[in-house]
């Protein structure tokens, strides 16, 4: 224990194994990373969880929710998204890369009094289980504004989606207008959505590129709605020659009552062919004076401790 309560920075990876997708969240005073176990599909069948006090030091949970508890599951289990709402964890996640209406999956849900699980499935079906608006049902974000309104973005094949959630977390609602999915698909994207607000603007981002080459990236858009319009700004997560390949597919945290950021994030080493040995990393991410967000400097070295308990007081 000595040993690893003397490293200076996080390093990158923040943990060891072959991990991709990561959603990063705040929960109960700790750090958490929720990422997809990176193999081939036939072999994904379970999430697990990290957690750390600090950004440096991180902790497994294994298998928080599993193929097993999932019937309708069979494959290729991705990118999962929880958030916390009146005391429970809802947990979104992707299963089955269904190609078409005629195959069965798409997203998930499933629910737990604790962060770390475990999670049971909240439907014993899928959520999303169609194609609508050419949007393959993979890749869920959840975002809970400001008024508690819920929204979940997902979508791959080009093409992305939002929908309303109702206040039991687990249905669909719909918008002002009658729909229940709206498209609001940016320029260049191909995957992996996430939202952030911060100053009341928000902030849209997603990966670019193909997922198994050096060239996936992250870009971004900037609305005055969580349903957009969202027009392409500019790429801000990219390889560096240097450092690593194929950084995208991010997750954000946001150190409380403050106004810095960390970009959490999979990227391929430089030693690495094989599409599916990904790492989990994390880098600061900046915004510029006129609220734009800076290109972020993908490191070796991680980002400095950050307790959380001492940010709190406690």
């Amino acid at each position: 224990m000595g040993e690893v309560m003397k490293k200076s920075t996080s390093g990158n990876p923040i943990f060891s194994g072959w991990y991709a997708d990561p959603e990063a969240r705040i929960f109960e005073n700790r750090y958490w990373v929720y990422p997809t176990y990176s193999a081939p599909y036939e072999e994904q069948l379970f999430f697990d969880a990290f957690y750390s006090d600090d950004l440096v030091n991180w902790h497994k949970v294994e298998g928080i929710l599993k193929q097993s508890d999932i019937t309708w599951a069979r494959r290729a289990m991705w990118a999962p998204s929880p958030i916390e709402y009146k005391g429970k964890y809802y947990y979104y996640f992707a299963a089955n890369d269904i190609q078409s209406n005629e195959e069965y999956g798409g997203i998930g849900v499933a629910v737990s009094d604790r962060p770390e699980g475990p999670f049971r499935d909240a439907l014993g079906k899928p959520l999303i289980d169609q194609f609508h608006h050419g949007a393959q049902p993979i890749d869920p974000h959840v975002f809970i504004d400001d008024d508690e309104v819920a929204y979940l973005y997902y979508g791959g094949w080009g093409h992305c989606n939002v929908v309303k959630l109702n206040e039991d977390m687990i249905s669909l609602g719909t918008f002002e207008d009658g729909d229940v999915y709206k498209e609001v698909t940016p320029q260049g994207f191909v995957e992996g959505p996430c939202m952030i607000k911060r100053n009341e603007n928000y902030y849209f981002m997603w990966a670019e590129g193909g997922w198994g080459g050096p060239d996936y990236s992250v870009a971004y858009a900037m609305s005055s709605s969580p349903i957009g319009p969202f027009h392409r700004v500019g790429k801000i997560l990219q390889q560096n020659p240097q450092v690593a390949t194929g950084a995208g597919h991010h997750g954000m945290i946001q150190i409380p009552n403050t106004d810095d950021w960390y970009i959490v994030y999979h990227r391929r080493p430089l030693s690495e062919t094989d599409a599916n040995h990904r790492e989990v990393c994390i880098d600061r991410l900046f915004f510029t004076e006129d609220g734009r967000i800076r290109p972020v400097d993908i490191t070796l070295e991680g980002v400095s401790a950050r307790p959380l308990r001492e940010i709190h007081g406690k």
